[in-house]
């Protein structure tokens, strides 16, 4: 199968940079499944519906979220409506919707796709992110309920996104990282059989301070007090992420390749 993973939808100019290039790329690349992490495509604050419909729309199969899942209030509602759409397994137990699903590809092949959270520097204790994914992996499993399996972890920390690509070595034929809105350069195949790599960056506009206008960030940095919000930057997004082919018969990663598509970062893909 060829899977493509990308990283976090920034604002505005994130969501047009999906909606104009990933219909070609699904095309030109022959994808057979989509994930997009979204949890920032509204004005870099949550997703409402709205946007989840036009990211699905512009040919995502699967769309996941993040500690921003619930910012904006209408998901509460449409993630109950819309099964494609993916918050973490270890955020609160009343939480809507679901964390892993098991979806189809336009062939019928079964894909699990299902997203973790962190705990090391982020704002609030989440539950343990490994006993989660265990427990899904040990009921979907790669090469029998699944034909491919792809794990995002939203984390702060690259140490705790790497423990999570070692333990899910094997039983994952996909696990990138989010969050941090910076693409890292360790894309790989794991010993094992997964593709990893650490951060897929975002699907913005890198001008900017991880996606906001520079502006206000560098104030509060340089002087340590705020002025105004934070808001997206609005120039052309380099949409970024990773791409795997896989074994059909095990659903093993045998190629990866970053993916870096538009704007100002250097293009790179399969």
């Amino acid at each position: 199968m060829r899977l493509l993973f990308l990283g976090d939808v920034m604002g505005r100019a994130g969501r047009t940079a999906i909606a104009e290039n990933l219909p070609r790329l699904r095309e030109d690349w022959k994808l057979d499944f989509v994930v997009v992490n979204g949890e920032n495509a509204s004005n870099g604050a949550g997703l409402t519906g709205e946007h989840a419909k036009l990211i699905l729309g512009a040919g995502a199969d699967v769309v996941t979220l993040g500690d921003h899942s619930f910012d904006q209030k209408d998901m509460l509602t449409f993630i109950e409506s819309e099964p494609r759409v993916i918050r973490p397994l270890n955020f609160a137990k009343q939480a809507p919707g679901r964390g892993a699903g098991l979806f189809e590809d336009r062939r019928g092949r079964k894909v699990l796709v299902t997203q973790v959270l962190g705990q090391v520097f982020m704002k609030r204790p989440f539950d343990d992110p490994f006993s989660a994914m265990d427990a899904v992996l040990n009921r979907y499993k790669l090469g029998g309920m699944a034909q491919a399996v792809m794990v995002d972890v939203h984390c702060e920390a690259t140490s705790e996104k790497m423990a999570m690509g070692h333990f899910c070595d094997g039983r994952a034929s996909l696990v990138a990282g989010t969050h941090t809105h910076v693409p890292t350069g360790d894309a790989q195949v794991l010993p094992k059989g997964t593709g990893y790599l650490s951060d897929a960056g975002m699907c913005g506009d890198y001008d900017s301070v991880i996606g906001m206008d520079k502006v206000e960030p560098m104030r509060r940095f340089i002087t340590g007090m705020g002025k105004t919000r934070f808001q997206p930057a609005l120039g052309e997004a380099t949409l970024s992420g990773l791409y795997v082919e896989t074994d059909d018969r095990t659903g093993k990663a045998v190629t990866v390749k970053m993916v870096r598509q538009g704007g100002r970062l250097e293009s790179s893909g399969p």
